[in-house]
């Protein structure tokens, strides 16, 4: 007979533990270059919340990227944008995005107010 836990591993119940049970965030603004910071003033996380919810708001004390908050927790970019989205949705974490492309300046204009401020002088 085979054991109760056999074709299971560890590693992969971990991550599943993590984020009860979901592979997907509930939002999809987060991004790897979405950045994170605590809401302040800061809420306590519920009695519930994961080691790695706790240590996730604790280092955005500062803004943090999502992609670093993930080389800092030593977990997968996916995982933490999934505990990310649901620290966002309780309140405990603020996404900020960058900069769409779209809304930047386009280069060719740039370089035309440059060109028009040089003969000014």
């Amino acid at each position: 007979m085979s054991g109760a836990g056999e074709g299971f591993s560890e590693g992969a119940l971990r991550p599943y533990v993590i984020t009860k049970g979901r592979s997907r965030p509930s939002r999809n603004t987060i991004g790897v270059e979405t950045l994170l910071v605590a809401v302040e003033p800061a809420r306590a996380l519920p009695l519930s919340a994961t080691r790695e919810e706790t240590a996730l708001v604790r280092m955005c004390g500062q803004l943090l990227s999502l992609v670093e908050a993930a080389a800092h927790l030593g977990l997968p970019v996916s995982l933490v944008k999934v505990l990310a989205s649901d620290l966002v949705d309780s309140g405990h974490l603020s996404a900020r995005s960058g900069v769409p492309r779209a809304a930047l300046p386009d280069k060719q204009l740039l370089q035309e107010v440059l060109d028009g401020l040089r003969r000014l002088r």
